[in-house]
C-alpha cells in the first residue's frame, strides 16, 4: 500500500512536441510497483495544451480542477469541466486544451504503467 501526497512529487514541463504550458506529474508508477496502470496528473496553465496525437492503448481521464476542451479527431472542441471523466479510445487522435484565461485545468490520467 502506498500513499502520496501529490504537492510532493516532482513537477515537470512536458517537452513533448506539441505541448505548451503543460505540466506533469506521476504520483503512482512503475518505480511503485502498480500492476497494470500508472496514474498521472496534468496541470495545463491558460492558453496551454497537450500535443494533438493518439496511441495505441487507451486512457482515462478525470478533470479535477478547471475547464477546458477534449479535441476529436475531426477538430471538435468538447468542452469538459470539473468532474467530468473521459474515455480516450486506442487509436483516437486528441488533445485537452485549457479554454480559461485565469485558471489551471488540472487532469488525472491514468495509462498503461509501460506508457508513463
Amino acid at each position: 500500500m502506498k500513499i502520496t501526497d501529490l504537492t510532493k512529487v516532482d513537477k515537470g514541463l512536458m517537452t513533448m512536441e506539441g505541448a505548451l504550458k503543460t505540466w506533469k506529474q506521476v504520483p503512482l508508477a512503475k518505480v511503485d510497483g502498480v500492476p497494470h496502470y500508472s496514474l498521472r496528473v496534468f496541470t495545463i496553465e491558460p492558453g496551454g495544451h497537450t500535443p494533438y496525437h493518439d496511441h495505441p492503448f487507451e486512457h482515462m481521464n478525470y478533470i479535477i480542477e478547471g475547464q477546458g476542451a477534449l479535441v476529436d479527431a475531426d477538430g471538435v472542441e468538447r468542452p469538459v469541466k470539473k468532474g467530468d471523466f473521459a474515455l480516450v479510445m486506442p487509436g483516437e487522435v486528441h488533445q485537452y486544451k485549457n479554454t480559461q484565461s485565469d485558471a489551471p485545468l488540472v487532469m488525472i490520467c491514468l495509462v498503461p504503467k509501460d506508457y508513463e
